[in-house]
Formats: C-alpha cells, sequence, structure tokens
C-alpha cells in the first residue's frame, strides 16, 4: 500500500531534504523515526529536494508498507517522535503508482526579505535595509512569465534533462515589514528562486533595469543573473497534486 504523508520543517539545522553522506537531512530523521514506529525499514521519496537551510510550509513524501495501522495514530506517534523542527499534519492512502515527485502539478515558494531589523526573525527573513523599487520588481515578474527555459537561474552542473518551467505566477508585496516574492510553477530548477530573487533584488535597487532581465534569461548564462540569496528566507509554501491520486 503507498501512502502520502503531508508534513512541514523548519530547515535551520538541516542539510536540506535529500538524504547524504554525513549530513543530516530531513528525508533521513523522517525515514527513521517511521522506521522505528512501524518496526521496519521504510524509505520515503518528498515531492522536491530543498537545500541546506530552506524551510517547508508545506511538503509531501510518499512511503510503502504492507502494515496495517491508524492514519491518525501514526501522525500522532510521530509527531511525539520527530524534533520540534518537523510536523506531520496527515497521511492518507494514495493510488499504486502515486508519485510525490512526479505527480506534483504545481509547487510555490515565497522568499522573505526583512525590510527592518527584527530580533524575532533574523533566521526566518534575508535582512536588506535597503530602499526597494518595488513596481520595478513587479515588472521584472511579468518578464518571467514569457519564457520557459530558465537555465539562468540553475545551479551550475546539474542533472535535469531539461531547463524549461512553466511559471504561472510571480509577484511582490509588502507584509510586515517584509518584502515577499511568492512564486509558482509546474517545476523550479536547483537555487532557481534564490537566483531570481538576487537578480530582482539588483532591479530593485537600480544596479540593473528591467528590460535587462531579458538579455540575462536568454543569456543561458548563470554568471549573468543576480547572486543566490541565503537560503533562511525561502519557504515551499505549497505542492498541488491531481484529485485523482488518492484512494
Amino acid at each position: 500500500m503507498r501512502y502520502f504523508i503531508e508534513l512541514s520543517y523548519n530547515g535551520k539545522d538541516y542539510h536540506g531534504w535529500q538524504n547524504q553522506p554525513n549530513a543530516i537531512s530531513v528525508q533521513e530523521v523522517l525515514e527513521n523515526a517511521l522506521s522505528v514506529i512501524l518496526k521496519e525499514k521504510i524509505a520515503i521519496i518528498g515531492a522536491g529536494r530543498t537545500d541546506t537551510g530552506v524551510h517547508a510550509l508545506q511538503m509531501f513524501a510518499h512511503f510503502d508498507t504492507d502494515i496495517i495501522f491508524s492514519e491518525d495514530n501514526l501522525v500522532f506517534k510521530l509527531n511525539s517522535f520527530l524534533p520540534k523542527d518537523i510536523a506531520v499534519f496527515k497521511i492518507f492512502k494514495v493510488k499504486e503508482n502515486a508519485h510525490a515527485r512526479f505527480d506534483a502539478i504545481g509547487r510555490t515558494y515565497k522568499y522573505r526579505i526583512a525590510l527592518r531589523k527584527n530580533v524575532f526573525n533574523f533566521d526566518n527573513a534575508y535582512l536588506m535595509l535597503s530602499d526597494f523599487n518595488i513596481d520595478k520588481m513587479n515588472e521584472a515578474t511579468k518578464i518571467l512569465l514569457q519564457y520557459k527555459d530558465f537555465q539562468c537561474f540553475s545551479k551550475s552542473n546539474t542533472d535535469v534533462k531539461t531547463y524549461n518551467c512553466n511559471i504561472v505566477k510571480a509577484n511582490w508585496h509588502v507584509e510586515n515589514d517584509e518584502l515577499h516574492l511568492v512564486i509558482k510553477a509546474d517545476r523550479f530548477l536547483r537555487n532557481m528562486v534564490r537566483a531570481i530573487v538576487g537578480t530582482m533584488i539588483n532591479i530593485g535597487i537600480g544596479k540593473i533595469e528591467v528590460e535587462d532581465l531579458h538579455t540575462i534569461i536568454q543569456s543561458k548564462n548563470r554568471s549573468e543573473a543576480g547572486y543566490s540569496v541565503p537560503a533562511h528566507g525561502l519557504y515551499l509554501i505549497e505542492v498541488v497534486y491531481p484529485d485523482d491520486i488518492k484512494l
């Protein structure tokens, strides 16, 4: 039987989602918890691979087991067992071929820039005491919707087969002394959102012009785009699936 698990995590103390040697990951901690509680080796596959320090308000993963259990009871046990920075919301049965990564049809990220010093959010937002032209930054987001190939924003030497992504939403807005980018697409490349934000910051502070974004994207060259902003301001906030994956 295949199950989906919905969870969130604070990525501060993890080297990303995916298992890796000699570094703690969210995937490893969750697999260990499931294996202990269900008393068999459990492997999970996540909806994506968030990088070191990136957070998730909503993440999904799938796992297989023939053990019979109460979904609500397993959620309770996991939350009692897991560390305070990982929380499980729901576990539910899905079709045998449902896949947490490949069946996702939409992903939404948020990036938080703190506009003034705040002792309560320095771990959760990127502090920039700059005067941003938000109108120009939102003009630039409209340019993103005109393109599919975002190689210029991709981490170098990745093993992807295509750099094409369908961005369907991107906008900046101010909320509680923070500047937020919310961006939604069918998929994202490694480091893509952080590179987009770095480029948009350069536009917002007048370092480059809005129209320069066309040249940057068309170059397909990572060195033409802006810097990669820190991971601690980035959140995966939503993953969307077709309704028919559930049993």
